[in-house]
């Protein structure tokens, strides 16, 4: 879709010896996959036939053989994802399902969405009353919308998800749960009730669209669930490093168990004919990845007025989703199509006999599951009926023999190396002395998170002086023209400040021990050229007037660009898009300026 999502990123390199994909051979598994999308005009009564067709949906797919459903959970996106209770859909769909798997695909664990103790109970009450069937897939979520309207800082959401999910798994094994006084979760000792029937807990999964995200999964031990439309011959070197980093000593499970699968998700439409699959099914997965990208990329949107489909009709071929590149050619099925220029996505849309074979080329290179998402745009429930049957009938079949018996040897071949990892994992604490009196306690919530807001200079307090000066530079940006943004903030003195905030913010953990140069070079029609490089160390980062020795990144752009990207009124990845940002050099460091300086992901 984009460079960012494209998977181009660093990370460290895997040293482990590679499980190569010929090795695992993983038993292929199918999943559905769901956002509740419900583009524009909406109906009276059009969103509870959407939940009520899902549910008939996912009935039907119990029966004719899928493994998964997964369901997302997504807060105010508009047309992209109507799916904000995923606990309560699931909680139907366990009701009319006997053996299909229930996917949180997935639950946003930063604590103002969340609470750990909510999502641990939600979790735990599922798995019962679904007879165990729970995967519990986790993410930090990405959007602005979601970010700003729930207070989430963008430059601490990692960590939050990792302090979050630490808490959430503990609560499920600890009886009682031993409580946390973290940076983000404060909770005092308390028995966190029900206690899940899968033990230690459901499978754990992470959203991950790019390869650094990936391996963060691998190294947490948690199941990758990728939503990066990658094709399957590229997915290897990913399944590889995955795999490698699952069985090395650098796996430290983030639970109580490992989950070593990974995933991938497609859209999907399928029909005997294949003009008529395309012509079913491709506006609705061209629409699946346009709004994602409007909400994640390029979107300029206002609440409750922006008519994504509209906009989608009258721009998807610019954007990557040219519709008159799709034709029907009888040929295996290639996830994205290039052709004279122009970029279309395709997945697994065709005949039975194409997604066999796609799916074969993924299965070939060790990837777990397939997780199709048939319910996109505005594809009519009864097409998407027909081709999870279909499906279910001719495709599915083809990966059933001696799937149980290959799963099992898989888990076998990795056993020692999940034993050693779930041993280097920080076991559950004990059971603390700790007396709660009927209206006192010695260290309720409300007291921790007190202390922490007043105590250290790293602390809430220091964290809510630097949001008040980034507030500041925000109102002095907006709402101001080119020339005065260029007048303001464009002499010495100006970037001088701005430049020396990111290198007070500079985060070493991100930069995992990476040192280089980044070169900004910005045009200011005042003043000309004006070039100041950050340099990073590893540990440590500082700034500099004039040109860096040999610089791993170079952004070029014009001053009020610049400041509009750093007060968050313009994505980075669009203005890149729109010609406004030159980016040159490594693209992987140049993905991880944000998490390094706690900005926007594409600086």
């Amino acid at each position: 879709m984009n460079w960012i999502d494209a998977g181009w990123t660093s990370a460290r390199p895997v040293r482990a010896t590679r499980l190569m994909a010929e090795e695992h051979n993983a038993p292929m598994r199918f999943g559905l996959f769901y956002e509740h999308q419900q583009p524009r005009p909406w109906e009276e009564g059009s969103t509870e036939k959407l939940l009520t067709d899902a549910l008939d949906q996912v009935e039907l797919a119990d029966r004719v053989g899928f493994d998964h459903v997964w369901e997302v959970e997504h807060h105010f996106l508009e047309e992209y994802s109507h799916s904000s209770a995923p606990e309560v859909f699931l909680a139907a769909a366990s009701q009319r399902t006997k053996r299909i798997r229930l996917g949180h695909g997935i639950v946003q664990l930063p604590p103002r969405f969340n609470h750990p103790a909510r999502v641990a109970e939600r979790i735990a009450t599922l798995d019962l009353i679904s007879g165990g069937r729970v995967d519990f897939g986790t993410g930090e979520a990405s959007s602005q919308m979601e970010l700003g309207g729930f207070g989430v800082e963008r430059r601490t959401k990692r960590e939050q998800w990792e302090e979050a999910l630490d808490a959430v798994t503990r609560m499920m094994v600890e009886e009682p749960f031993a409580g946390i006084d973290g940076k983000h979760v404060a909770m005092p000792p308390r028995n966190v009730m029900p206690k899940p029937k899968q033990k230690p807990h459901p499978p754990l999964w992470v959203a991950c669209s790019r390869r650094e995200t990936i391996l963060l999964a691998a190294r947490k031990g948690l199941g990758a669930l990728s939503f990066s439309f990658i094709e399957p011959e590229a997915a290897r070197e990913w399944v590889d490093e995955y795999y490698a980093l699952i069985q090395s000593e650098e796996c430290v499970p983030g639970g109580f168990a490992v989950n070593p699968n990974f995933a991938v998700v497609l859209p999907m439409m399928c029909h005997t004919d294949e003009a008529t699959a395309i012509a079913r099914g491709i506006d609705g997965g061209h629409f699946f990845g346009y709004s994602l990208a409007h909400y994640y990329v390029f979107g300029d949107h206002r609440p409750g007025q922006t008519n994504v489909w509209e906009e989608f009709l009258a721009n998807r071929d610019q954007r990557g989703f040219a519709r008159s590149i799709i034709n029907p050619e009888q040929a295996p099925l290639g996830v994205k199509i290039m052709q004279e220029g122009l970029g279309s996505l395709r997945g697994a849309v065709g005949t039975p006999e194409q997604i066999a074979d796609l799916v074969r080329r993924y299965e070939q290179v060790g990837v777990d599951q397939v997780i199709f998402v048939c319910q996109a745009g505005k594809n009519r429930h009864e097409h998407i009926m027909e081709a999870i049957e279909l499906v279910g009938e001719r495709v599915i079949p083809q990966f059933a023999e001696r799937r149980d018996e290959r799963h099992a040897a898989k888990r076998e071949r990795l056993r020692h190396a999940l034993e050693r990892a779930v041993a280097r994992r920080e076991p559950p604490q004990p059971p603390p002395d700790y007396v709660v009196k009927p209206q006192s306690e010695p260290r309720p919530a409300e007291l921790m998170t007190a202390a922490r807001a007043g105590g250290s200079p790293n602390g809430s307090m220091a964290s809510r002086v630097q949001r008040a000066g980034e507030a500041a530079f925000a109102a002095l940006v907006r709402g101001r023209s080119d020339e005065q943004i260029d007048r303001i903030l464009g002499n010495d003195a100006a970037l001088r400040m701005l430049f020396k905030a990111m290198e007070s913010s500079f985060n070493p953990n991100a930069a995992a021990g990476w040192k280089g140069a980044v070169q900004y070079e910005l045009r200011s029609e005042r003043r000309g050229v004006q070039r100041w490089a950050v340099v990073v160390h590893g540990d440590h980062a500082h700034v500099e007037r004039g040109a860096a020795d040999s610089p791993a990144v170079t952004i070029r752009t014009s001053v009020p660009v610049f400041m509009r990207v750093a007060a968050g009124e313009v994505n980075p990845a669009k203005a890149i898009m729109e010609g406004e940002m030159d980016l040159q050099g490594d693209l992987g460091v140049a993905a991880r300026l944000g998490e390094m300086f706690g900005q926007e992901s594409a600086w």
